[in-house]
């Protein structure tokens, strides 16, 4: 293994595994705790979305850690980072230090899932060992997928109140 396949294996078990969490923590500490603050910031269907954002981290967040289906799990990392952002992060400003958070932290991990999905897994990952090498068009078309299920989503689900 190189030193770019030893970097991004780094990269993709670090930032996979704080994603897997991410999501673990919404479940842990209540999924209906979750959804009511959901739907406190406008989303039209807080419980389920609740869910389904925590088991989009999850999973997206245990393929992205052992590089299996990478340009999937990055499209969907891609996809809760900036939902998060556009619904919660960039009206509190950059600095993820501010209160209630900045978009900083969220644009640094949909940036992270962008440059793995282009650059690809690498060597030590699971898409390597079956075969399924895939070059930067299509770690380009994660990240153009990824953007344009937030559109999607944030389209459908989010409705903000007024001041939000």
């Amino acid at each position: 293994m190189n030193r770019t396949d030893l970097a991004l294996l780094i990269i993709r078990a670090v930032f996979g595994v704080f994603m897997l969490l991410h999501g673990v923590n919404k479940i842990r500490s209540g999924l209906d705790g979750t959804a009511g603050w959901f739907g406190s910031i406008g989303m039209r269907r807080p419980a389920l979305q609740a869910r389904t954002a925590a088991w989009t981290e999850i999973c997206a967040g245990a393929l992205f850690a052992v590089g299996l289906l990478t340009p999937v799990a990055a499209a969907a990392i891609i996809s809760v980072m900036c939902v998060a952002i556009i619904t919660v992060h960039l009206k509190v400003g950059f600095f993820i230090f501010l209160p209630d958070g900045g978009w900083e932290y969220c644009a640094s991990i949909a940036a992270v899932a962008a440059a793995v999905a282009v650059a690809g897994p690498g060597r030590a990952s699971l898409d390597e060992l079956l075969g399924w090498t895939t070059g930067s068009v299509v770690g380009a078309l994660a990240v153009l997928v990824g953007l344009v299920a937030t559109a999607g989503h944030l389209a459908l689900s989010w409705r903000p109140r007024a001041g939000q």
